[in-house]
C-alpha cells in the first residue's frame, strides 16, 4: 500500500516539512514516486524512517545519517563501514547516559535536601509523580 507524504508524516509523528527536508538532504532515496511525481511511501520505508529517527535522536548529525543511508544503498560492501559507525554511535550514547546519570544524582541530592528541610519545618512533602514512581 502506498502512503502520501501527509499520511506518512502522521504515521511516524513528523511534519510534512520534516519529511521533505529529509528527502532534500538525501536521507530518503528509497521513497518512490507515482507516475505523476507524487511521493508514495511503502510500509518498509517506515523502518528506514524509524532508524533515521533513532540516529537523529541519539545525536547523529544529518550528514552522518546521509552517509549511512548512502552506504546502505551501496550494499553489503559497506557493512564494515556501517558497523564502525554504529560502534561509534553506541559509544556516544553511553557517554550521554553517563552524563545524564550524573545529572540525575544531583537532582536526587536536591530532592533529598529539600525533603529533609521540609521535614524539619513540619511541612508535608509532595508526592513524587515522576514516571518512575507510577
Amino acid at each position: 500500500m502506498g502512503y502520501t507524504i501527509g499520511q506518512a508524516a502522521k504515521k511516524v509523528g513528523l511534519s510534512v516539512y520534516t519529511l521533505r527536508y529529509y528527502e532534500k538532504e538525501g536521507l530518503l532515496p528509497f521513497v518512490e514516486r507515482t507516475e505523476s511525481g507524487i511521493r508514495s511511501y511503502k510500509d518498509s520505508d517506515f523502518d528506514w524512517l524509524g532508524m533515521i529517527g533513532c540516529l537523529k535522536n541519539t545525536g547523529m548529525n544529518i550528514h552522518e545519517i546521509r552517509d549511512f543511508v548512502a552506504w546502505c544503498m551501496e550494499g553489503d560492501v559497506t557493512l564494515p563501514t556501517r558497523i564502525r559507525l554504529f560502534y561509534s554511535q553506541k559509544k556516544a550514547v553511553k557517554e550521554k547516559i553517563r552524563e545524564f546519570e550524573g545529572y540525575l544524582k544531583k537532582i536526587d541530592y536536591k530532592i533529598e535536601y529539600y525533603a529533609q528541610e521540609m521535614r524539619r519545618a513540619g511541612m508535608d512533602i509532595p508526592e513524587d509523580d515522576s514516571e518512575e514512581t507510577r
